[in-house]
């Protein structure tokens, strides 16, 4: 097939191990996580100078003194000073965000290279101060305060109690529903077992780190050194050695009587993943095999007063609608797993006769999910989830791994905070 002149492929991918929030990369800020893994995926294409246009970077924890993080990126690797470079967020579907709209750019005609891609630092994240004690501070801070208003604004703390920060916590604005929570509640509803929970997390450690074994992702993990000079070149949360029946003595952690417990849930995480996309004439004209191209891509949205991340069951199906495929069609099929109840919850869902008629104004359920074909290099349960790079990783994980394996089409799913659900069908180009 001729290349496109402005269809959008992917020709490369890169991300910074994933590993523990607290971790090794606890030093390492989510700007300097994303300066790392884009210059891993530069290192990695021949690229002439000059040659990018603009970026898109998704972030979910953002810097509050620099919130803008693909501007910083672009100034920080020295690109050019006319590299444009904007920042979105949509919770755990901002690198998948970022993707598509640098996409949308390309197809319309905007530009001919973009970097997109997302990171996140939870060992960097903002501890706010109670409203209480910055109401009293803010006057002393921003004005030019006199020996007087010292004694006022500590007058205005009394009583002295709520002065302390508080942990901050992963719930829903709208609800106050923390996201274990909503899992457990899950779990509930479509008859998902503690055991099934269990035996997924134990599957996807377990191909993670056959993926890791192998070499499959030596082609998009990069090695990042830390300020005190230690090289960190895999990702740090995967277990090999897990079985279910280690899994299953732990406690849950969000409720007394519930399933989901810190071993079937994914970990915080610190990371970056970054994708180098492209028209396909631009490609063609640098000499560039592209991996992949989006050929669809859906983001939903759901009451989050219901079930807050059952969001990809609407969006997979719709963007293989847009896509004109069927899920039979599909060679491989890669969900993020924020929860294994939240994931098995979800093929509960696509498999449904009534979840197809009631939520999709279809006859029958969209499909069963074949196992063989799902997360088969493992999810963010054993990889780790850095908020606003999961979608990133999981673009370049399967654009390369339609590239090895010759398949034709994988198709993602995301489900985020605030009811959304985001996915994208990819498809193999060459």
């Amino acid at each position: 097939m001729a290349p496109s002149k402005n269809r959008a492929v992917i020709v490369s991918g890169a991300r910074t191990p994933f590993v523990r929030a607290f971790g090794d990369f606890t030093a390492i800020d989510s700007i300097a996580l994303a300066d790392a893994a884009v210059r891993g995926l530069l290192d990695g294409t021949e690229l002439p100078e000059g040659a990018i246009d603009a970026i898109v970077w998704g972030g979910v924890i953002l810097p509050p003194g620099a919130p803008n993080i693909a501007r910083e990126i672009a100034l920080d690797l020295g690109l050019g000073h006319g590299v444009e470079g904007h920042t979105v967020t949509r919770a755990c579907a901002s690198g998948l965000q970022a993707i598509t709209t640098a996409a949308a750019a390309i197809e319309r005609g905007e530009y001919d290279v973009m970097i997109a891609g997302g990171s996140d630092s939870t060992s960097n994240a903002t501890v706010g101060l109670p409203q209480k004690l910055i109401h009293a501070a803010a006057p002393l801070a921003l004005g030019k305060p006199k020996p007087t208003d010292y004694l006022s604004a500590a007058w205005g703390l009394a009583p002295f109690t709520d002065l302390l920060p508080r942990r901050p916590k992963i719930e829903e604005r709208t609800t106050g529903e923390v996201m274990g929570e909503s899992a457990d509640k899950m779990a509930a509803i479509h008859d998902i077992s503690r055991g099934a929970q269990d035996e997924f997390a134990a599957r996807s450690h377990h191909r993670a780190a056959a993926a890791i074994t192998s070499g499959r992702f030596d082609r998009e993990v990069i090695p990042v050194t830390t300020p005190d000079g230690k090289t960190v070149n895999r990702d740090g949360l995967v277990r090999p050695d897990t079985s279910i029946d280690k899994l299953a003595r732990l406690k849950p952690v969000f409720n007394s009587g519930g399933t989901v417990t810190a071993g079937n849930a994914s970990p915080l995480t610190d990371g970056a993943a970054a994708v180098l996309l492209m028209s396909e004439s631009k490609a063609a004209e640098l000499g560039l095999q592209p991996l992949a191209a989006i050929k669809s891509w859906s983001y939903v949205s759901v009451d989050p007063a219901d079930e807050v991340l059952i969001g990809p069951a609407i969006s997979m199906p719709r963007a293989l609608a847009k896509a004109g495929l069927e899920l039979a069609d599909i060679d491989y099929i890669d969900i993020h797993e924020a929860f294994a109840a939240q994931t098995l919850s979800v093929l509960d869902a696509l498999a449904s006769d009534a979840w197809a008629k009631e939520r999709l104004d279809r006859d029958s359920a969209v499909g069963q999910v074949d196992v063989d074909k799902l997360n088969v290099h493992g999810g963010s349960v054993s990889i780790g989830h850095p908020f606003g790079a999961t979608g990133a990783r999981m673009v370049t994980t399967m654009a390369n791994e339609l590239a090895i394996s010759g398949k034709q089409t994988a198709l993602l799913g995301i489900c985020a905070a605030g009811g959304h659900g985001a996915s994208a069908v990819l498809e193999r180009v060459g």
